[in-house]
């Protein structure tokens, strides 16, 4: 197979930096190379690739915006971007699995932690010799992490806590969870050793998306903590949107990834295909599929480099983020809607990549924000109007 060829009509290597260029590549050559070659069995077995953590680990993606003293990589906000985009072009899975690792676990410790908790679990984490999850979600509270039922008691130095959280990325394989609880006080964050007694993660089955990736169940029955695995900064709801707002940053770059990879395929097959004695590509409906797919794509880009601009400048906004992550997930699942239809019935096999990022896509769509709670997010900032409540 041809080396992947990412789609850039409207010239944006030229704004990247050599530095951001040369990551990018990296991890780019690591996904042909490592990942691709796997994931389809990964993906069809419902599995993720462990084995790889410490390559990752190696290759400097789990929070590489974390600064070298604490074992990251003091990258920009590009470059991180740039990283997410060619993780989700081998899976969503993938860039999932960095995501939480860097966006929700790397960073609540080093903003909202102490010294001593980024001391001691920044470096393990950016390694990949421990991996982490984040428990906000719960059973009966996703879009509305405010209601949350889990609990934090005192009891003398320590906490106890209780509750479930749901759709946990990584919670079975993860060493320590950044778990989300209700206090006298009000919302707390704690770093959890997952080996703690009445801790548990059972994994969630039976997907039909993100199946090369790891999701589950978190059950705090009792779990005893000490003061010291609080989150001495996190207070508030304010503290783990903040969170989300890192990850959902990471999803606007991810989500182009996945449309570049289907677009590529889509592309390469409608010059092989001979239907009718003539390419596949040479007919019009094909072409305006691909015309749209493109112009989707580059507009995703542009937005995308130009929020990651905003950010290391420190002028991004929440909002901002939003509207990114709600357009380019939505145009990347379309995207991989159309270009499926384009390889007709092979785009129903694995054997191609645009059907497994299509389920992947519904997922993503709905994961840190849904559309519609984006769009709502948007409305809000447009009209000054909470319709959400």
């Amino acid at each position: 197979m041809d080396p992947f060829q990412a789609l850039d009509f409207f010239a944006l290597d030229d704004q990247y930096s050599e530095d951001e260029r040369m990551v990018r590549d990296a991890v780019r050559s690591w996904v042909g190379e490592r990942f691709l070659p796997v994931i389809m069995e990964h993906w069809e077995n419902g599995t993720f690739p462990m084995e790889m953590t410490s390559e990752l680990g190696e290759l400097g993606v789990f929070g590489p915006t974390v600064p070298e003293e604490y074992g990251g990589a003091g990258l920009n906000s590009v470059a991180y971007g740039l990283i997410c985009q060619e993780l989700e072009r081998g899976d969503s899975g993938l860039r999932s699995f960095v995501s939480v690792q860097g966006s929700l676990v790397m960073y609540p410790i080093f903003a909202y932690g102490s010294e001593e908790q980024r001391k001691e679990w920044l470096p393990q984490l950016a390694s990949g010799k421990a991996i982490g999850c984040f428990g906000l979600t719960e059973p009966d509270f996703g879009s509305n992490p405010g209601g949350m039922l889990t609990t934090a008691k005192r009891s003398g130095n320590d906490w106890i806590l209780n509750g479930r959280k749901m759709w946990i990325t990584n919670g079975t394989v993860s060493q320590v969870a950044i778990v989300w609880a209700r206090a006298e006080e009000g919302i707390r964050g704690f770093a959890v050793p997952t080996n703690l007694p009445g801790f548990s993660a059972p994994e969630q089955k039976h997907k039909w998306s993100l199946r090369a990736s790891i999701t589950s169940e978190l059950v705090l029955e009792d779990v005893r903590v000490p003061d010291s695995m609080r989150l001495p900064g996190a207070e508030g709801l304010k503290a783990p949107l903040g969170c989300l707002t890192q990850a959902r940053y990471g999803i606007a770059w991810g989500a182009i990834g996945a449309a570049l990879a289907c677009f590529d395929e889509a592309l390469r097959y409608s010059k092989d295909r001979i239907v009718f004695d003539k390419q596949l590509a040479g007919f019009q409906l094909p072409q305006k599929k691909l015309a749209d797919v493109a112009t989707d794509i580059s507009l995703a880009q542009l937005m995308a480099l130009r929020l990651g601009r905003l950010k290391d400048a420190g002028k991004f906004t929440p909002q901002q983020v939003s509207m990114a992550k709600r357009n380019n997930v939505d145009m990347a699942l379309r995207a991989s809607r159309t270009l499926r239809d384009v390889l007709g019935a092979n785009g129903i096999s694995l054997e191609y990549q645009t059907g497994r990022h299509m389920l992947n896509l519904e997922s993503v769509n709905t994961y840190e924000g849904t559309h519609d709670i984006h769009t709502l997010a948007i409305g809000h900032e447009l009209t000054g109007l909470p319709a959400y409540r």
